[in-house]
């Protein structure tokens, strides 16, 4: 009971005491110690006594910027190497379909005598048409010269010879071809020949054609399979593209072939 009665006095003359002195400070005055509670230092002062501190932001998302450009570089690689292994196997699969094998002998819109040794250390790019087609051969023809001129604008690549070869002998002549081949492109030749020379050379293509019945002006429609093919300078069948295709891509195409070609003649 005489605890609790005087326990108000001694605590009121607990915080009346004065901090304790240290002997021997600078000056002769002593330096009371201070005692801190329950602190935290803060940001500011970590770094004021010598912490250490991880990498800036602008250190950090330079080296993620680095990361992600290594990591896209690697997925182009493998990307370019996927569609190298693919165009390699599909063009292996399109040599044994034994395409476009053996030789030809036409005539071109200037009288010329022409055959396939013609065109060889070329690439060539050649459509089976006629001249009385009204829209689809115009039509393939003008995305044919198209990817020409997109070639050609390319100093670096080889040039491109386009071919137009018939597929309605009978009233595509030489002169007639003339006519024709001069709306597209300076350097489209026309091929043409007999009934049985574009026979021949239509089989080693794989070209469907068959001409449809004649009306009353003698006119007819020849229906004929639409494709345009690529050769390689060896004279061998490299690639074709059907009517889906851009001239865009086959641009692109044709590129991709130049760039993995490595004559088997050699």
């Amino acid at each position: 009971m005489l605890l609790l009665t005087r326990a108000p006095k001694a605590w009121h003359r607990l915080f009346q005491l004065k901090p304790l002195a240290l002997p021997g400070t600078p000056g002769g005055k002593a330096q009371h110690v201070r005692y801190q509670l329950f602190s935290t230092p803060s940001p500011a002062e970590t770094g004021r006594q010598g912490q250490p501190q991880g990498p800036g932001l602008r250190t950090r998302l330079l080296v993620t910027a680095l990361i992600g450009a290594g990591l896209g570089g690697a997925w182009l690689a493998v990307r370019a190497e996927k569609e190298r292994w693919q165009q390699q196997q599909r063009t292996e699969a399109l040599r044994q379909a034994a395409v476009g094998q053996g030789d030809f002998s036409l005539l071109d819109h200037r009288g010329q005598v022409r055959c396939k040794a013609d065109f060889r250390g070329q690439w060539v790019l050649l459509y089976f048409g006629f001249t009385h087609c009204p829209d689809i051969c115009p039509d393939e023809l003008e995305k044919l010269v198209q990817v020409v001129r997109q070639l050609e604008a390319e100093p670096g690549l080889p040039p491109v010879q386009p071919l137009f070869i018939t597929v309605d002998p009978e009233r595509d002549t030489v002169a007639a071809m003339a006519r024709y081949v001069q709306d597209f492109h300076p350097r489209l030749l026309g091929l043409t020949g007999s009934a049985e020379q574009i026979a021949q050379v239509s089989r080693s293509y794989r070209v469907y054609y068959s001409a449809g019945p004649k009306d009353q002006d003698q006119d007819y429609i020849v229906d004929h399979s639409v494709a345009i093919y690529l050769l390689s300078p060896d004279g061998l069948f490299t690639d074709y593209y059907s009517r889906a295709r851009s001239a865009e891509q086959i641009s692109d195409s044709v590129r991709r072939h130049m760039a993995a070609f490595r004559s088997v003649l050699c």
